[in-house]
């Protein structure tokens, strides 16, 4: 399957491709799927940062769909990675449920850098939802003793479960339900953000 006006754009900022091998596919729970990959050489190409994310090309109806998804635990030296798949409707979560070992799929790096400034910020704040869950968990590990206080929109029970938060001092996590297409989260981060901004604060919103 080629990858369409898309692929041809991405071609022309200067985006790689890959293709993976999926190596294990295990449920985590009701809505989450974790895959293991062969990295195709990537990781040796690229090189690896905090939140690193690829675009993963899909067949929707015989037409090319991509989404962007975080690497987890990526091992430059064993050419390998994980995603996580929170299994919406559609064509990325229908293949992340029957993909078996084997299975290949084909990706693209374009457009993903990231650095926390130099020296590190007074504290992190975070905004983000379950699909961004991976990239939350990459930058609290980049900035391990930073504070952090994250905004986190949940539509189930056990959306937030698997951030890291608990075993570092002065990080928080609200969870957020679901509401009005995401209003309720704009207006929570809205009227929290001044008390926690200070000059040397960061802020990162999936």
């Amino acid at each position: 399957m080629g990858h369409g006006w898309q692929g041809v754009a991405l071609k022309l900022m200067r985006g790689q491709d890959f293709t993976f091998t999926v190596r294990s596919n295990e449920r985590i729970s009701e809505r989450l799927h974790r895959l293991s990959f062969s990295d195709g050489g990537m990781l040796r190409a690229t090189g690896t940062h905090p939140t690193m994310w690829v675009r993963l090309w899909f067949d929707n109806g015989g037409r090319p769909h991509q989404r962007a998804y975080t690497l987890v635990d990526p091992d430059p030296a064993a050419g390998a990675f994980d995603m996580e798949f929170v299994l919406h409707a559609g064509c990325a979560g229908d293949w992340a449920r029957t993909a078996r070992p084997g299975d290949t799929i084909d990706a693209t790096v374009q457009g993903s850098e990231f650095a926390l400034p130099d020296p590190p910020p007074s504290q992190l704040l975070v905004v983000g939802d379950p699909a961004s869950r991976p990239a939350i968990n990459s930058l609290l590990a980049s900035a391990p003793s930073v504070p952090a206080t994250i905004w986190f929109e949940t539509s189930h029970p056990a959306d937030a479960d698997g951030i890291p938060h608990e075993e570092a001092a002065g990080r928080r996590v609200v969870r957020v339900p679901r509401q009005d297409g995401g209003a309720r989260l704009v207006e929570t981060v809205r009227a929290a953000l001044p008390a926690h901004l200070d000059p040397a604060a960061y802020v990162w919103i999936a």
